[in-house]
């Protein structure tokens, strides 16, 4: 069967646009509704039933069966082995990456991160006190598609913060484990992990089971359920943020390369059928050549269906009457997610990208930044050109 992604296309001209546009950007309540009632249900069994439930949730949902919480544990002989498999400039991009952020969580740490105290004039002792917390879970997607940054960007800023213990969840569909992902766990110094993912991991991280440390933070990205799960547990621990689901807005006047733009709305749709991405041009002709661009490389794409269904039942590619009022549409649209909004071409409406880049910081989400970067997938794998205007995170969460 032939995939065709066929993203809604609307002009700002339209009569109807504002009304097109609203019901291609909303989310329904009904799924909203259905995710939290079934998350609420995962949660309160695996508080009661602690390992048994995550036994059952980790077979029904992931497809992998286990007789004990024991079997889904990855051992620091296996994360090693995993790093050692790698080649050569795998194993030297991990390093090389876990470097940089460790150099910027350092720094931050030291701008911001110190106790300090002092008497004031009655003798009363001020100040603040920084203690690390003795405990972290770290969400790591490993379903539809899986980042090793993800692990880098959790771990590395609490071993330098000074957390003891750093509890890794990776939910590994029909045992098929990521050896990025594993390499990375090894390389960040990941205290213990487990192939267990969706709300049912939340939950164990969150209540603690027989074999699951309960954790005294959750930080990490995933997808609706795990976003519903951390949302619920939060005071009962600490979470990062909620985020939403992958989106991207791309704002382009017609001087990018149309391939450079179709491979931008791919990196964030091959996320899952649920992302969203949208073009905004002023260019009719250019929207054609994106489009194009689409049914070329869409065949080619190790996602390919995932990209499809997203782009066509989520994605628009928008003429505008100018670049200006697809700046105005994006101010007045704030979109609900961690993914970013990116301005090619000459135009540029916001701050121009710095020459340098430091790494992502742990709390921000973004995959339009310049390589080396493991937070895309394959798709979005490739150089940005130094030429390109502008960068704006969303939400700081995907």
């Amino acid at each position: 069967m032939t995939l065709v992604a066929k993203p809604l296309y609307l002009s700002s001209a339209g009569a109807d646009f504002d009304a097109q546009f609203k019901a291609r950007l909303h989310w329904s309540a009904d799924t909203d509704a259905a995710i939290e009632q079934r998350v609420a249900d995962i949660l309160a069994d695996v508080q009661a039933r602690g390992d048994a439930a995550v036994l059952e949730y980790t077979a029904r949902f992931d497809g992998l069966s286990a007789t004990s919480m024991a079997e889904l544990e990855l051992t620091q002989a296996e994360l090693k082995a995993a790093f050692d498999g790698l080649p050569a400039a795998q194993r030297h991009a991990l390093e090389s990456a876990a470097r940089r952020v460790r150099s910027y969580h350092e720094a931050q740490k030291q701008a911001s991160g110190e106790s300090w105290s002092y008497r004031d004039e009655d003798g009363t002792l001020l100040g603040q006190k920084v203690t690390p917390l003795d405990s972290v879970g770290i969400y790591v997607p490993g379903g539809k598609a899986a980042y090793p940054s993800s692990v880098l960007m959790n771990a590395i800023p609490a071993h330098v913060a000074g957390v003891p213990d750093i509890i890794m969840v990776v939910p590994t569909p029909k045992g098929e484990k990521n050896p990025l992902v594993l390499a990375a766990a090894y390389v960040a110094g990941v205290s213990r992990a487990f192939t267990i993912g969706g709300a049912q991991a939340v939950a164990a991280l969150a209540y603690g089971t027989a074999t699951v440390p309960k954790v005294d933070k959750i930080t990490g990205p995933g997808n609706a359920y795990v976003a519903s799960a951390k949302k619920r547990v939060f005071g009962t621990v600490g979470i990062d943020m909620i985020a939403g689901p992958s989106e991207i807005l791309v704002l382009a006047d017609g001087t990018t390369p149309a391939d450079w733009v179709a491979m931008d709305l791919f990196s964030q749709a091959e996320h899952d059928e649920l992302a969203q991405s949208i073009l905004l041009c002023p260019d009719a002709d250019y929207i054609a050549a994106v489009q194009r661009e689409i049914d070329r490389l869409l065949p080619a794409m190790p996602r390919a269906a995932i990209i499809a269904k997203s782009l066509t039942d989520r994605g628009a590619l928008i003429h505008t009457r100018s670049m200006e009022e697809a700046c105005e549409l994006r101010r007045l649209n704030t979109w609900k997610s961690a993914a970013a909004s990116l301005t090619v071409g000459s135009h540029c409406c916001a701050t121009p990208v710095p020459s340098f880049w430091g790494p992502t910081p742990a709390k921000a989400w973004a995959t339009t930044v310049p390589v080396p970067t493991m937070c895309c997938p394959p798709a979005a794998q490739r150089a940005f050109p130094a030429h390109w205007g502008c960068t704006t995170s969303k939400n700081a969460a995907a």
